[in-house]
């Protein structure tokens, strides 16, 4: 759903901590909707009352934390600890406690950015490595690693059903999106026989198979924030170096527009809940 009026978008100076909203974080003495805030220089993470803009409370979090996401379930908060791609940590608020708990080491997936929380579990990119990767705070462990082959895979977008992940790479000016497939069971080559004597295939052997399939579409310059419209049909980029704002229709996979938005050093984007706007943020441009 495209914005009524490109022109009128709102835009400006939005602070990076309202573009990292958890809603329905349920807890003692925490508002049942709040604002997750991150402070880069002091390093901590603020509970604060959307109604009232009061800190109920603050965490400790490691040092240059970028992103922020809830848990569905509104009882945990991750921080991606960044360091331009140095850091390999996630650091974890427990959000009814109101207190820090131990961090999680990413290894080698360095540079920990975007965030994303679907289906019980942790997704993040890790822009040192050039991948993604979700982790299962069930098993406490990384269970699934995928690498896009792109500079920069910064910020992050996955759909409720988990079949589908959007992610920008800034220094490639690409975006890529990622596939769920379904690939049929493990069979020898036609005409193939399994030697006499060999060992029966392993359980499960006749069950489907998943893969990923990944397209990379062509975006402005320094594409880093981006979001998906409400109805799912196009995502939206904010191209920082050109200052453009390019929009990929996600059924044709290919950029349907690109808008001369003027809106250098843009970083974040975000849609309205109606689809009729934009909220941009722009680190060079206060207001547009």
């Amino acid at each position: 759903m495209r914005p009524k009026n490109p022109q009128s978008l709102v835009a400006g100076a939005v602070l990076a901590a309202l573009l990292s909203v958890a809603t329905g974080v349920v807890a003692q003495s925490t508002p049942s909707r709040s604002l997750l805030a991150l402070s880069k220089r002091n390093h901590t993470l603020a509970i604060v009352d959307p109604n009232t803009l009061q800190v109920i409370a603050r965490a400790p979090v490691g040092p240059d934390p970028h992103e922020v996401i809830a848990s569905t379930d509104g009882k945990t908060a991750y921080v991606s600890i960044y360091g331009g791609g140095r850091y390999h940590t996630l650091s974890v608020i427990d959000l009814v406690g109101q207190k820090a708990l131990p961090d999680i080491d990413t290894g080698a997936l360095n540079g920990p950015h975007g965030l994303a929380f679907a289906r019980g579990k942790l997704w993040f990119t890790a822009e040192g490595a050039k991948a993604i990767a979700s982790y299962d705070p069930g098993s406490a462990r990384i269970d699934w690693i995928m690498g896009t082959g792109q500079n920069r895979t910064h910020m992050l977008y996955v759909t409720p059903d988990e079949k589908q992940i959007y992610t920008t790479n800034v220094g490639s000016a690409t975006v890529s999106i990622l596939e769920k497939v379904t690939l049929p069971p493990m069979a020898p080559p036609p005409g193939m026989r399994a030697p006499q004597g060999s060992h029966p295939p392993p359980p499960g052997g006749n069950q489907p198979r998943f893969d990923w399939n990944q397209t990379i579409i062509p975006v402005g310059k320094g594409d880093e924030g981006f979001d998906v419209s409400p109805d799912g049909r196009e995502l939206w980029t904010a191209d920082a170096q050109d200052g453009t704002l390019s929009v990929l229709d996600l059924t044709t996979r290919t950029v349907s527009a690109t808008l001369d938005a003027k809106a250098f050093g843009a970083n974040r984007l975000k849609f309205t809940p109606d689809g009729k706007l934009l909220l941009i943020q722009c680190w060079e441009t206060a207001i547009w």
